[in-house]
């Protein structure tokens, strides 16, 4: 009983349940301390992204050493042994802040964070609708993945399952903050369980990378919605030319939209009413429905980033690149 309770997943699923049950009762001022706490905590997340960032990016990089330029497709060179031992105490310091501040606080910001869509009604309005659509999604998101860690299991010649089944957490914790890098922290400990057939160097590289580049997840279910909207309100799909130009270009949008809830339609708006021409309520429509299951999309990226980085591993084994030393989260 007691591992159920410390276990990660458990405390997710709690935060979920309770928020939404709390928010079915809360009145204004609680909301009022609700909406405060989960600001506060949204602000300790976000402020300490970056750091996560550099506290695993940057040593990776310094350890890879000349092998780097084979991973960033640059000529890179690191000889600086005093950068990279400064950087390797950063990243003890960084590991720190996550297992003892972002890890603990999260199944509390998810809870605030449901209780709040509760409250608002978001989770009880126009539910048919909503699980219609994101039925559809998530289908979508199950075969696209299916077919990454296929891909990604051929390439490397190592069983995908290995990876996915460590996932569950990480897959939870996105659909609880509805951001790629607000989940970081637990998509690298899920990751580092998974070692092997993952490579520790390439998690440690590659993880906080994809969460900042790899939307596939939102991209997909954009693409789904726009298709939904259009046929709803203008009574037909778009053509197949449109389709691929508007997927080529969002590709490319997606990964300059902000890691918040939702940004990946925020940053394709002039797509949406330019290449496919919707109108007001078409664009209105969209960012409902895109917030409603935001959520799903952020777990589908950060999931596939297992995928990416298996290719990654397999390609440095296939190279002989050698390991660089690499930390536990």
């Amino acid at each position: 009983m007691k591992k159920l309770l410390n276990s990660l997943p458990f405390r997710l699923l709690l935060g979920v349940v309770l928020g939404i049950l709390a928010g079915q009762i809360a009145n204004e001022s609680v909301m009022n301390v609700v909406v405060t706490v989960k600001y506060i905590l949204n602000q300790v997340i976000v402020f300490c992204v970056p750091l996560i960032i550099i506290g695993f990016i940057a040593p990776s990089i310094t350890k890879l050493g000349s092998n780097a330029s084979k991973i960033l497709m640059v000529a890179v060179a690191v000889k600086a042994s005093v950068i990279t031992a400064i950087l390797d105490e950063f990243q003890k310091m960084i590991l720190l802040i996550v297992t003892k501040l972002v890890i603990p606080i999260l199944p509390i910001f998810i809870g605030f964070t449901f209780c709040s869509l509760s409250y608002e009604g978001t989770i009880t309005k126009q539910f048919p609708v909503f699980i219609e659509i994101i039925v559809i999604v998530l289908v979508g998101h199950y075969i696209w993945m299916a077919v990454l860690y296929g891909i990604a299991g051929l390439y490397s010649k190592k069983n995908p399952i290995d990876i996915v089944k460590n996932y569950g957490p990480a897959y939870l914790t996105a659909v609880g903050t509805m951001s790629s890098a607000a989940t970081l922290a637990v998509a690298l400990r899920c990751a580092k369980k998974s070692v092997p057939p993952l490579r520790e160097d390439m998690v440690d590289f590659g993880i906080p990378l994809f969460a900042n580049i790899h939307l596939c997840g939102s991209v997909l279910t954009e693409v789904f919605f726009v298709m939904t909207v259009s046929r709803i309100l203008y009574g037909s799909i778009p053509s197949l030319g449109t389709m691929v130009l508007f997927c080529v270009l969002l590709g490319i949008f997606a990964i300059g939209a902000p890691g918040v809830p939702g940004g990946t339609v925020v940053a394709s708006l002039g797509l949406i009413s330019g290449v496919l021409g919707f109108g007001e309520d078409g664009l209105a429509l969209m960012l409902t429905i895109f917030a409603l299951q935001d959520s799903f999309g952020t777990a589908c990226n950060v999931t596939g980033d297992g995928a990416l980085t298996l290719i990654l591993s397999g390609y440095a084994d296939k190279h002989k690149i050698e390991h660089a030393p690499a930390k536990t989260v």
